[in-house]
């Protein structure tokens, strides 16, 4: 499956996007995202508080919904079960918390397999809840909106990465024309879309974005023949660069000043919470570090010497990592080797952080202040 693009991705139009009329900032109503993913199951429930917003609940879930669809093209019926299962938990917590705001959206395995519409009116059928399968473009839209905060205000040229389960999106924007103290607060603007409207207002300019349909399930299963740890671990990296073709800043290759990445996944935390050697994940330790490159290799390098059973036993990675962790490792390693930087920073942030921006954005519900 070829690389997702639309036709002019990057060109800006003029549409103007229309916001609801907003409320008064300091609303108690509760909001909920769920991010049903090729692997996981991911859902928070926050509250929204100043220019940002306190989790009240959360529920993370590791369903392996695309199990086998490389093969059949189809959800199976045990994938499928484990899922719903997984989301009535989420049901009962939406219903304990009395949510009433929420998007539940379903990303690469629902977009790909052939029985989606089966899976989702199943969903709805057995737990009540209306999932939304959306587009490429609007996962790497709000992939990019929730990495907004962690943007320094240096930054000129920034690539938001996410690697997903069944694909990876990367975004890059032109943040140059943007002053320095409003340059994340352009970042959330695009919570209204890629092509933005006409206004007096510099903007954050999306230079291009593209969807991979490999992400750490999908690729992994493409080499799953090749039985050295090695080779299939320099395959899959070479393979996935070479599906970065279509995309435009891959092809300038000048060293720019300024420039920062952003990544967002498991495994860029997963090798950040390695890299500091922490048996017991610690969010507040990880989101927002920066990795060196010689840094990220020293980690990769070490899951390669451990081998598939040391990295099963390895506590830094984790039972619902290990069988993963070399997939997206390969994504991360030729990340680092295609563009002008030697440094990482790491997102524990995504597309349930994105939709909660989102949705307290339109609803006018997060104050005007730093993010």
């Amino acid at each position: 499956m070829a690389p997702q693009r639309p036709k002019g991705a990057g060109v800006l139009d003029t549409t103007t996007a229309l916001s609801p009329a907003p409320v008064p900032p300091g609303s108690s109503d509760l909001y909920a995202a769920l991010d049903l993913g090729t692997n996981s199951c991911r859902m928070l429930i926050a509250q929204p508080s100043g220019s940002g917003f306190i989790v009240v609940d959360s529920f993370s879930k590791s369903v392996q919904l695309g199990a086998g669809l490389e093969q059949s093209g189809r959800l199976s019926r045990a994938s499928m079960t484990r899922t719903v299962q997984a989301l009535r938990i989420c049901q009962q917590k939406l219903k304990r918390n009395d949510v009433r705001h929420m998007r539940l959206v379903a990303t690469e395995a629902c977009r790909r397999a052939a029985n989606a519409d089966e899976f989702i009116k199943r969903v709805q059928r057995e737990t009540g809840l209306k999932l939304e399968i959306i587009k490429p473009q609007e996962e790497a839209q709000l992939a990019v909106i929730s990495c907004a905060p962690l943007v320094s205000r240096s930054t000129e040229n920034l690539l938001v990465v996410d690697i997903g389960g069944g694909s990876t999106e990367l975004v890059w924007i032109d943040l140059s024309d943007v002053p320095r103290k409003d340059r994340a607060k352009s970042i959330m603007r695009l919570n209204a879309g890629f092509s933005q409207g006409l206004s007096d207002v510099p903007s954050a300019r999306v230079v291009d974005w593209i969807s991979v349909p490999l992400g750490v399930a999908t690729l992994r299963d493409q080499f799953n023949d090749v039985d050295d740890d090695a080779a299939r671990f320099a395959l899959m990296s070479w393979f996935f660069e070479e599906n970065l073709a279509d995309f435009a800043p891959y092809h300038d290759t000048q060293p720019q000043e300024r420039f920062q990445i952003v990544g967002t996944s498991g495994t860029v935390t997963t090798v950040a919470a390695s890299h500091l050697g922490l048996k017991r994940y610690d969010r507040t330790k990880v989101d927002g570090l920066h990795m060196t490159t010689d840094q990220i290799d020293r980690v990769i390098r070490s899951y390669l010497a451990l081998g598939p059973e040391g990295r099963r036993a390895d506590p830094r990675i984790g039972q619902d990592r290990h069988a993963l962790i070399m997939s997206g490792a390969a994504i991360l390693q030729a990340l680092m080797r295609c563009w002008p930087t030697d440094r990482l920073s790491v997102a524990d942030r995504g597309l349930r952080e994105g939709l909660l921006y989102a949705q307290m954005s339109a609803h006018g519900v997060l104050a005007d202040g730093e993010l």
